[in-house]
């Protein structure tokens, strides 16, 4: 009694959990995955499970009804392989000879059926064979199915090797009735255990590994799974449990069996429960089997080796950005993309590859929530999520130009130590867009390996650039120099004129002429040595514009103007001030034909100005204006500049405070916005105590 009432308990866990996998393949059916046909074979295994159950209960089942459930869940399994493989050959004709062995359980199920209706009990004496040919036709058909349509499909790959154990138990209990001449009692209970567990493994890997992809599904163990966890987890499990169970039956005695079924039924139960309801835990579950339990998308040592090798070839510093991005372009097939880095306060846009050109890729301030995602969790965005709440968490911080990306696939940083470098855009790739753990992992790798490869080249560039600048105030302490002898020989000059007035009027004319010039080169040796801060005054935004306008009106073409009339002030340097506009309008005039038009115009709104520089004249490309515009020491005047303008007026527009916009198109035209920050208006009675203390 006590045996049966174990296996009672042990045939109804395994049909309440194989209940389980059919609903699981049932809810495969509205996924739209290929795998839902075995929702028949998992309902037919049920009720074989069930039906024995029942006949260790109170149900008096014949021992010829009992053959007909198991031939029948033996031939529903095969059909619905067959179903399967025909699917993965485009619905070709299978071959004769797999024709036959799917069709011959059939003809076998049909005697023994024949013969529970006519309750021809002879016929159980081949009952072991006719189970042990079913069940060698089940593991070769799941061999046909694991060798033709197994290769990119995880989900089959663990079903095959679960009814592979399946089938192999079955063959090794009908075996082994066939040599002692009956089934042994305690193989058979065992079975349900076997059952249980593929069943189980089964309906997990029905919910987490629905998706269809290219990537390899060769089973590979990991080695921490494989010599560390896996080993010291089992042989825990196992002690604990012998210990437990032999602590519970020398304290109690009795029948412990039912518990230990009953154990392992809840557990199951609530295993595909919480799968099947938590989609963060079934993420995660399938994360884990995928990384541990099959061959990695990536050969991690080779795609490196090639990132590094193609990374460390040498590089003009123009070249720097355009490798980065093909990097990253050949290991993810990004059709397109763009790189933006750190430049001012901002994340400038420095190159693009495969945009269409009305796209307008804009910077993006240093601390914007977009920015601080990715310095705070190296977050990855994914635009075109979908309804994968994993990958869609920080949407709501993409800046809205991103959205203006025709076919933008991600975003990912560039990370170096704890500094955000910058980051890149890549477009969808033509082939499978999808997102893994795997492709996530390596775009975290890459990026952290580009950032340092790209801050490496930045810093080199700014060495450059120091050496430079020692270079030029060097000059400046030459040219200094010189004019010290020349102001000591000037001066002689005038002590030796005065000893001869034999002309007096050319005598004075001289004297007067080489004064002049010893006070202008004194002052330019003040203006050199005084204190910057010295330098800056309360200065009126309207006549530092006409100072800038007078000194360019000689220069063709004709400068044109729209000034506003305004009170508004600024505080700087004057002279710097003047030769910030000064050279901005000069390179329009230099680069616009004496037909052509510079215009500039003032407006003030608030407590701000806007001074814009319009020109119709070659313009520049968008390489030109991000890599090469604001470069010092990079001329296209050959012979009549050092390059250090435009950078020595963006740099003082950036100590003022404002910002400076340059738009331009080959053969279009330039534009040039200054914004400037003005002072607060004064209050009238201070102005008037201020007029009172002057006069």
């Amino acid at each position: 009694m006590e045996y049966n009432s174990v296996t009672f308990t042990a045939y109804l866990s395994a049909a309440i959990v194989a209940a389980l996998l059919t609903v699981t393949y049932c809810y495969q059916f509205f996924r739209q995955q290929r795998t839902y046909v075995f929702a028949l074979a998992a309902a037919t295994h049920t009720l074989s499970l069930l039906v024995i159950a029942l006949s260790f209960g109170d149900r008096d089942y014949s021992a010829l009804t009992l053959l007909v459930f198991e031939c029948l869940h033996y031939n529903v399994w095969v059909l619905c392989i067959a179903l399967i493989l025909r699917a993965a050959t485009n619905k070709q004709r299978l071959p004769r000879s797999l024709k036959i062995l799917f069709s011959i359980g059939w003809p076998l199920t049909a005697v023994v059926l024949v013969a529970s209706l006519a309750d021809f009990e002879p016929l159980l004496r081949l009952s072991s064979w006719f189970a042990l040919t079913l069940a060698v036709i089940g593991l070769v058909s799941i061999e046909q199915l694991f060798r033709y349509a197994a290769a990119n499909d995880r989900q089959i790959k663990l079903m095959c090797m679960n009814l592979g154990v399946l089938f192999l138990y079955d063959i090794y209990l009908y075996t082994h009735s066939l040599i002692f001449q009956g089934l042994d009692p305690l193989l058979w209970q065992s079975r349900a255990a076997v059952s249980i567990g593929t069943c189980l493994f089964m309906a997990l890997g029905g919910l987490l590994l629905m998706q269809q992809n290219d990537r390899p599904a060769h089973f590979n163990l990991s080695r921490p799974i494989a010599f560390y966890t896996t080993s010291l987890v089992g042989v825990g499990v196992l002690i604990s449990a012998l210990a437990l169970g032999g602590y519970y039956v020398r304290l109690y005695g009795g029948n412990w069996g039912t518990v230990v079924y009953s154990f392992v039924l809840i557990g199951a139960v609530l295993a595909i429960a919480t799968v099947f309801l938590s989609s963060s835990i079934r993420s995660q579950l399938s994360v884990l089997i995928n990384k541990h339990l099959f061959r990695h998308k990536y050969d991690y040592r080779s795609e490196w080796l090639g990132l590094i090798n193609y990374l460390a070839q040498p590089a003009e510093n123009n070249e720097v950005n355009q490798r980065a991005f093909y990097a990253v372009a050949s290991i993810t097939k990004a059709p397109g993309g763009a790189i933006w880095l750190r430049k001012q306060g901002y994340y400038e846009p420095v190159f693009q590859s495969g945009i269409p050109g009305f796209v307008d890729l804009q910077e993006e301030a240093v601390d914007s929530p977009f920015c601080e995602t990715f310095l705070q969790s190296e977050w990855v965005f994914f635009p075109d999520s979908g309804d994968n709440e994993a990958l869609s968490q920080n949407n709501e911080f993409l800046p809205h130009w991103a959205r203006n990306i025709p076919e933008l696939w991600l975003i990912f940083p560039l990370i170096v130590a704890d500094e955000l470098v910058g980051f890149m855009a890549l477009t969808k790739p033509t082939a499978d867009a999808s997102l893994t753990w795997e492709d996530l992992d390596m775009l975290k790798t890459m990026g952290r390996q580009l950032a340092s490869y790209l801050k490496r080249h930045q810093q080199a560039e700014q060495l450059v650039e120091v050496r430079q600048f020692d270079t030029y105030n060097k000059l400046v302490a030459f040219i200094i120099h010189d004019l010290n002898n020349l102001i000591a020989q000037q001066a002689l000059v005038v002590r030796n004129a005065e000893r001869h007035k034999d002309n007096p009027a050319f005598i004075e004319d001289a004297i007067e002429t080489i004064s002049n010039s010893v006070d202008r080169m004194n002052n330019l040796l003040r203006k050199l040595r005084r204190d910057e801060s010295d330098l800056v005054k309360r200065l009126h935004l309207r006549d530092v514009i006409d100072q800038a306008l007078a000194e360019c009106q000689r220069s063709s073409p004709v400068l044109t103007a729209d000034i506003q009339d305004t009170d508004k002030t600024i505080n700087a340097d004057q002279v710097r001030l003047v030769m910030t506009i000064t050279n901005f309008i000069k390179n329009a005039q230099e680069a616009t034909p004496d037909d052509g038009r510079v215009h500039l115009t003032l407006r003030c709104s608030g407590n701000n100005a806007t001074i814009t520089i319009e020109d119709n004249g070659s313009g520049m490309d968008w390489d030109f204006i991000h890599n090469r515009l604001f470069k010092p020491f990079d001329t296209t005047k050959s012979g009549k500049g050092m390059g250090i303008g435009v950078y020595l007026s963006r740099e003082y527009i950036s100590e003022l405070g404002g910002t400076l916009n340059v738009i331009s198109a080959v053969g279009e035209g330039t534009t040039i916005t200054i914004t400037l920050p003005l002072n607060e208006p004064l209050q009238q009675g201070f102005m008037s105590f201020h007029e009172q203390t002057v006069q």
